[in-house]
């Protein structure tokens, strides 16, 4: 079956996904983080991109960006090029790292432009990494409170107002919201099941999914954290399934 061309953004403005191949993490350290940002900012003069949000997950990225004098498949075939690239040669590996098709969709108006900037900078939130959005290190969310890294903030703070202190203001209450936002991801099923969860833990050595609630301390908070960064996990359903309240999970 062919595949389904991309709808072309009449704004040249995309939001971006890329996720790592079967699942697994794209991130391990301090570093890996960081590279992606360097290979963004070191992108932008030669592709002539515009980046507005960006997120990194462990296991996968979101972007919403703007193409200028090159299209957006070709933007992100220089970027995660050269990242695998580095990456592969960091941990001596070889072949893909992210999945071979990146999912995209065109953001043609202001007002889901605001909900897609929203939407990114509230991902570790929703995945119940933190609690506040401030506190994640890996988005481009403080680029807008303080001087931008590698963020092209003018665009959105102007939607928000031409008063640059009232603009943060209304941008940082905008993006603290409560919301039932539906975007790229949330068009198709990414819900794990309880077969595929219970699995996973087999593979890792968990043989009773019971047993993670007695362990230490540490190696429970361990355990946990490798369950959250599976693709589709919530945290309503490992705490169904392990009986470790939602809130210590919230928390790990």
């Amino acid at each position: 079956m062919s595949r389904q061309a991309r709808k072309k953004s009449s704004s040249g403005i995309y939001h971006l996904m890329l996720r790592g191949v079967n699942k697994q993490k794209v991130f391990t350290d301090e570093q890996d983080y960081s590279r992606i940002i360097e290979t963004l900012c070191y992108y932008k003069p030669i592709s002539k991109y515009e980046v507005y949000a960006y997120c990194l997950m462990k296991n996968h990225i979101h972007l919403l960006l703007r193409e200028t004098d090159e299209s957006i498949s070709n933007i992100i075939k220089r970027i995660s090029s050269s990242y695998v690239y580095w990456h592969n040669k960091k941990y001596g590996r070889c072949g893909h790292l992210f999945q071979e098709r990146f999912k995209s969709e065109a953001v043609e108006t202001d007002e889901y432009f605001l909900t897609v900037l929203r939407y990114i900078h509230q991902n570790p939130l929703k995945a119940g990494i933190i609690e506040d959005i401030e506190k994640y290190r890996w988005s481009s969310y403080k680029e807008y409170l303080d001087t931008p890294v590698v963020t092209d903030t003018d665009l959105a703070l102007d939607m928000f107002s031409i008063d640059r202190k009232k603009a943060i203001l209304l941008f940082k209450l905008y993006n603290n919201e409560i919301n039932e936002d539906q975007c790229l991801e949330d068009n198709e099923k990414t819900d794990l099941s309880d077969q595929e969860l219970i699995r996973f833990l087999n593979e890792i050595g968990i043989s009773n999914i019971n047993e993670i609630a007695r362990l230490d301390k540490e190696q429970r908070d361990h355990v946990i954290k490798e369950i959250k960064n599976i693709n589709g996990v919530t945290v309503r359903q490992i705490a169904r399934l392990t009986g470790i309240s939602r809130s210590v999970i919230k928390r790990v």
